[in-house]
């Protein structure tokens, strides 16, 4: 059994159309939800070069047509979700291509990434909106949604799998008694909450891509807004409340905001809300009086930020005392000392990160050289005719490109894909193990750069107040 969707993928506001293409592609072919890359086909391109070469295909539909479209669709992505335990990775990625090929025709190409990371198997399948002769493009249709489910259904059966039972009508209610009513304000929330319940988002972006997934369409800009398929109108984010805007939304993804799961039935039935983690820190910054007062504060106001600071300040000391700082030197070295580690290992996260970018690239280089081999020795043969260059265009670009890749990289002799994706894998195992420790690391440096900030302000205070007693004494001399 497999529920299918077709999702309209549109060129993100602020990005271009190629980073559009290479973050969804990117998404799709995650090698942690496709085990290493390995249910993941693809239909006349390579899984490695796939963003690119949809690209090279849209360049020349322009070149053909002289058609310049701007804001339309870039690609199309079926989502079809697989009944748990029913269907293993690999018979699951077969339905995907057959659904592909059959519902493209073979006129687009594609890839299907199936996806492992949750109970239910599910594909993400992603087909080029420009037709592979780049004449013209994959339009949709009334009752499209229709079509593709009964096609999924068909090859479902074919493969000796269940198909979804149409809904039996539901019975008639009494007349006392009402469904309670959801808002789609109230559906999105859910959706949120279900995401963030999972942890299968990252970040914003991600968060954006699963709500994608899950049937809204994203509108990008100032203020990201939804809209899901009952819905006339888009919703902003900023309109559900605290704990929902885009604000709120990346300060918890990015761990400085944490969610208030509620299981009851009565908290079901309150609004969700976010709060600030109270383990992050134990005191605050102090507050500047001073500022505050330049700022039209009353003394109603500075009684409050006075006992506040005080608070904090003792709260500080304390933080001092567990950690056995004894002096002002030791509390430098400190912070010295936590700045230096957490630089470090951010430095050496970004080293990986920059490594793993580079073997993806190489290994896309290398697939497309030995593709497109075989095409550019027989234009060399030909004289680098001109009419040969226009049948076999994508091909010899992709080779001239491969062999600049590599020149650039002084590469006496190619390396084998098989060991730049070993290297890779432990890279990236190595880079997961640093994030857990970066989190902490940064944890414990905010805390002692907040202590320091907190001592310096009460010394800077118990100062001024000093020089003020002064003063005040030599003028009632």
């Amino acid at each position: 059994m497999a529920a299918t969707r077709l999702i309209t993928m549109h060129q993100n506001k602020g990005k271009s159309v190629a980073k559009s293409l290479s973050d969804r592609t990117d998404y799709a072919k995650n090698g942690e939800k496709t085990e290493n890359g390995q249910f993941i086909s693809s239909y006349a391109c390579q899984a490695e070069s796939v963003d690119e070469e949809f690209m090279l295909s849209k360049r020349e539909y322009e070149r053909l047509t002289g058609r310049h479209p701007k804001g339309n669709i870039i690609a199309y992505q079926i989502r079809q979700s697989f009944k748990p335990g029913e269907i293993t990775p690999e018979e699951a990625n077969q339905v995907g291509y057959e659904t592909a090929m059959r519902f493209t025709k073979g006129n687009h190409a594609f890839i299907v990434a199936t996806h492992t990371d949750k109970a239910h198997i599910h594909n993400h399948i992603i087909f080029n909106s420009t037709s592979l002769d780049c004449t013209h493009k994959f339009r949709d249709f009334f009752f499209v949604g229709l079509a593709l489910q009964r096609l999924s259904d068909i090859i479902c059966l074919e493969h000796g799998l269940s198909v979804i039972e149409k809904k039996k009508p539901s019975e008639r209610v009494k007349r006392t008694t009402y469904p309670e009513k959801k808002s789609f304000r109230d559906d999105i929330r859910d959706a949120i909450d279900q995401i963030l319940k999972e942890g299968s988002a990252k970040d914003f972006d991600e968060l954006l891509y699963k709500l994608e997934d899950a049937g809204y369409e994203i509108k990008r800009g100032k203020h990201i807004s939804l809209k899901g398929k009952e819905q006339k109108r888009f919703i902003r984010l900023r309109s559900l409340g605290d704990g929902y805007t885009d604000e709120d939304l990346k300060k918890i993804l990015a761990g400085e905001m944490e969610h208030a799961f509620e299981d009851n039935e009565k908290a079901e039935k309150q609004p969700k809300t976010y709060q600030r983690k109270k383990e992050d820190h134990e005191f605050d910054l102090l507050i500047d009086i001073q500022k505050k007062l330049a700022q039209g504060k009353g003394k109603y106001y500075v009684r409050f930020a006075k006992n506040f600071n005080t608070k904090q300040v003792a709260k500080a000391v304390l933080y001092l005392k567990q950690h056995d700082i004894r002096s002002y030197d030791d509390l430098e070295k400190n912070v010295k000392t936590a700045t230096e580690r957490f630089t470090k290992i951010s430095a050496s996260i970004k080293e990986k990160e920059k490594r793993l970018a580079e073997i993806q690239v190489l290994k896309k280089h290398i697939f497309d050289y030995f593709k497109t081999k075989d095409v550019y020795a027989d234009y060399r043969k030909c004289g680098y005719s001109k009419k040969f260059l226009e049948e076999h265009r994508q091909e010899i670009l992709l080779h001239k490109a491969a062999k600049n890749a590599f020149d650039e990289l002084h590469l006496k002799k190619l390396p084998k894909v098989k060991d730049l994706s070993a290297e890779y894998a432990e890279i990236l195992a190595e880079k997961k193990k640093l994030y857990g420790e970066y989190r902490q690391v940064k944890k414990d440096m905010q805390e002692i750069q907040r202590a320091k900030y907190d001592i310096d302000q009460f010394l800077k205070s118990d100062e001024e107040q000093k020089k003020e007693r002064v003063r005040k004494h030599n003028i009632t001399r």
